[in-house]
């Protein structure tokens, strides 16, 4: 990825957009924490209501693990983000020194000579960390096209669940509230993100 360098304004921008990335993700894991309760209670209800439930049980039981596993990916999304907010930081340093030597350059003739190389070696690190960046920002693609395909996977789970629910003779409206609530916060991790994915695409600088 060819750059002049990053400016203040463009790291600045980063930042925000990373923090607002943190930000949902700290939604998407405390609806997953709750799905992990919802499922627990989904396992319970279900063995009370035996072997006409069996089948509710077992995708209550997926759920459970689906939900386990969404909360370990955005732990590693949060990592990754965490990494890029230092990152942005130090491009943003770097950058604020950059910007402090040029105007002394510019201003101080007889110190060219130790400025360019300053500059050189300010180059070279910027190049560095801008390479960095991006392979952090390919690593954030590629996790969030894995955490979508899991939230896909769990969708169908819940779907299953509502389908299962009606078999479950004496217990079959409590079944279906319980898929039917599995359903409906699972929608909400989806759109928290979709959120992420729009945020993570907005690239500040190219």
């Amino acid at each position: 990825m060819a750059r002049s360098g990053i400016t203040q304004d463009e790291a600045a921008g980063q930042l925000r957009r990373l923090v607002q990335i943190n930000e949902q993700i700290k939604a998407v894991v405390s609806t997953a924490f709750k799905i992990n309760l919802m499922a627990l209670n989904a396992i319970f209800l279900s063995k009370r209501a035996g072997q006409a439930a069996l089948g509710f049980g077992v995708l209550s039981n997926e759920l459970r693990q689906f939900a386990v596993e969404l909360t370990e990916k955005m732990a590693e999304l949060r990592s990754l983000v965490a990494g890029s907010l230092r990152g942005v930081t130090d491009l943003l340093k770097h950058a604020r020194n950059r910007a402090i030597m040029e105007r002394v350059d510019s201003e101080a003739a007889a110190a060219r000579a130790s400025i360019q190389a300053l500059l050189v070696r300010q180059r070279v690190t910027l190049d560095r960390q801008e390479s960095e960046m991006d392979v952090l920002h390919r690593r954030l693609g590629l996790l969030l096209d894995e955490i979508g395909q899991l939230v896909e996977l769990g969708g169908v789970l819940a779907r299953s669940a509502k389908i299962e629910a009606a078999y479950g003779g004496s217990f079959a409206a409590a079944l279906m509230q319980v898929s039917t609530d599995f359903d409906q916060i699972i929608g909400v991790i989806r759109s928290s993100l979709d959120a992420l994915e729009k945020s993570e695409s907005q690239e500040v600088y190219a």
